[in-house]
């Protein structure tokens, strides 16, 4: 670990707060303006830096890496996912790699039940009604949506993100069933009054509601794919907040299209912002701009914990949220 103040690289633009005090405590260099970094600039903020706090749009891959030169210890992620991240190989070189996990629980499993009520109960539609100024009043069967009270949610990953789902599912009076790699513990069960499913098909073909909540690892890409999407029932609904790569994009678009689905609610795209433009065109899909844990408080706080991560590791200790490959 470097002697002396640290010299601490920030990709993109943090809340004042945060910026503040990693300006009390490092020599930081902030990023302004507020634009992605390119490869290059990415490869000459880590030839500088002691520690370089990315963001999930910062590809840090074994190349990029293999640039990086010798003066980088740690990579303070500023966010909890780190597939962006070539943990491995970072680790292979002596650079540590922290995240912040269980900061955005909360925010993102609120996300995940207003795409869900924004599906099924059309709410997009009727905003774009009312904006248009062409609403000419009630109708009994205008915009006829369906309730989620009674349905069966699957929830895919029952991590803390998917317990948060399921606590909020639960006061909905929704009926809870799960797959995870892990049998939850029978308390935990008890308290959702959750199903446990140990065939992902099985249970795909039998819910009304499909809520992701998984990671991206090279086990789950596509784990939604043509194959399995084609078991929903066409009246079914499928909600990601997780990782877009865990769907497959393009074959779940064909479906929307065709009717083989009743709709989606998506935050996260398998491209990031190279979304598929078809899409874009369907009543039934709302999409929004990965803004899941997009909160004033969560942000704060997923920089409160890169703070803790840096200091902690330039107190000579091993950062509280390390990462640890094949961990996620």
């Amino acid at each position: 670990m470097p002697s002396g103040r640290l010299t601490v690289v920030v990709t993109r633009r943090l809340p004042e707060p945060v910026e503040t005090r990693m300006k009390e405590l490092f020599d930081v260099d902030l990023r302004d303006p507020d634009t992605p970094m390119t490869r290059e600039e990415l490869v000459a903020a880590m030839r500088r830096a002691d520690v370089l706090v990315p963001t999930i749009t910062d590809v840090i891959d074994a190349g990029l890496l293999g640039q990086a030169g010798d003066k980088v210890k740690l990579i303070a992620n500023y966010g909890a996912g780190v597939d962006h991240i070539d943990v491995a190989t970072a680790r292979q070189r002596g650079i540590l790699v922290s995240n912040t996990p269980g900061v955005v629980t909360e925010d993102t499993a609120d996300m995940t039940m207003a795409l869900m009520l924004a599906v099924t109960r059309r709410i997009p539609e009727g905003l774009a009604l009312m904006q248009s100024g062409e609403w000419q009043g009630w109708s009994p069967m205008a915009l006829l949506g369906g309730r989620i009270g009674g349905k069966r949610l699957g929830i895919l990953g029952m991590g803390g993100i998917g317990q948060a789902v399921a606590r909020r599912a639960r006061a909905f009076g929704m009926q809870i069933h799960y797959h995870n790699r892990r049998r939850l513990r029978p308390e935990v069960e008890a308290e959702f009054e959750a199903t446990w499913w140990e065939s992902l098909d099985q249970m795909v073909s039998r819910m009304d509601v499909i809520s992701i909540n998984c990671p991206h690892t090279p086990s789950t890409y596509h784990l939604m794919n043509a194959r399995r999407l084609k078991l929903l029932k066409p009246s079914a609904v499928i909600v990601n907040t997780s990782r877009g790569e865990v769907v497959d994009e393009n074959a779940l678009t064909r479906m929307l299209r065709a009717g083989e689905i009743a709709g989606a609610g998506l935050d996260v795209y398998e491209r990031g912002a190279d979304i598929n433009p078809r899409l874009r065109e369907l009543p039934n899909v709302v999409l929004l701009p990965h803004m899941g844990s997009a909160t004033r408080e969560g942000r704060v706080e997923m920089g409160e914990k890169v703070i803790i991560n840096i200091k902690t590791f330039a107190d000579g200790h091993r950062p509280p949220d390390q990462v640890v490959p094949g961990m996620l």
